[in-house]
């Protein structure tokens, strides 16, 4: 793998997005890397739990690669939508733990990821956001159905329609992530955490995961079928086309 690597300690493996000079930003390559090793991994059994960071000490997963979707038609960016859910739902529907340790940027497709996961810790130095509007599109990988879902409607609908990143204090406050630690601690600690659910039962923790995901699950569905349609139409419209090449471009969108 050139853009995934992964790191084994006894039954619990670290899975790195190693494109740190593009702040571990996803594209194709990245997602169908990250996908074929989540899913060799869920189906590995001397792995028991799974943890996923980002190369470096500045950003987990900054998002998805937007001079790629700025080339995009409709068509392209459904399978590109749909890509994204594969994986999250990939991560979500694990019968073993996946923990996202976010050192530093997760926003967009980032936070998305991050979302999916079953626990979410981060680093002190962490920012979270779904800035899509920014840009002329929406969450396209889960955001608007699993936002809402962890930190409630009103806040995710604040997040999402606002564009505003948060910092870990608050991602912590609002409940989006369970822990915050120094970024020099935060793969130990996350070490830790596999190491306790380790010791419980592997047939109970898949069950309860399981469980987990049917109680909030119930039109998540529908939802995210929604969602890609919504987020590929949006790349027939100038607003977007404007949004994605002004941030190209490194200049203020106009949508007047």
């Amino acid at each position: 793998m050139k853009y995934v690597k992964v790191e084994n300690y006894n039954n619990i493996t670290i899975v790195v997005i190693s494109r740190e000079k593009a702040l571990n930003a996803l594209n194709y390559d990245v997602m169908n890397e990250l996908l074929i090793t989540i899913d060799k991994l869920i189906k590995d059994n001397n792995c028991g739990a799974i943890i996923i960071t980002g190369a470096g000490e500045k950003s987990f997963i900054a998002g998805a690669d937007i001079k790629k979707m700025q080339t995009m038609n409709s068509n392209e960016a459904k399978e590109f939508s749909v890509l994204g859910h594969q994986i999250a739902t990939t991560i979500e529907k694990s019968s073993k733990a996946i923990i996202a340790a976010v050192n530093g940027y997760a926003l967009g497709g980032g936070c998305e990821i991050a979302l999916a996961c079953h626990i979410r810790i981060a680093s002190s130095n962490a920012i979270f956001g779904q800035p899509e509007v920014k840009i002329g599109i929406i969450p396209g990988w889960g955001g608007t159905q699993r936002l809402p879902r962890i930190v409630g409607k009103g806040l995710a609908t604040e997040l999402i329609i606002t564009g505003r990143n948060i910092d870990s204090k608050e991602a912590y406050r609002i409940g989006l992530v369970n822990h915050v630690y120094p970024l020099k601690e935060l793969i130990n600690n996350a070490l830790e955490i596999c190491h306790k659910i380790l010791k419980n039962s592997p047939n109970a923790v898949a069950k309860s995961i399981k469980q987990i995901n049917i109680s909030s699950d119930a039109s998540m569905k529908d939802g995210c079928r929604s969602e890609i349609e919504q987020f590929s139409d949006l790349f027939n419209y100038e607003e977007t086309k404007e949004g994605l090449s002004a941030f190209v471009e490194k200049r203020s969108p106009s949508y007047n």
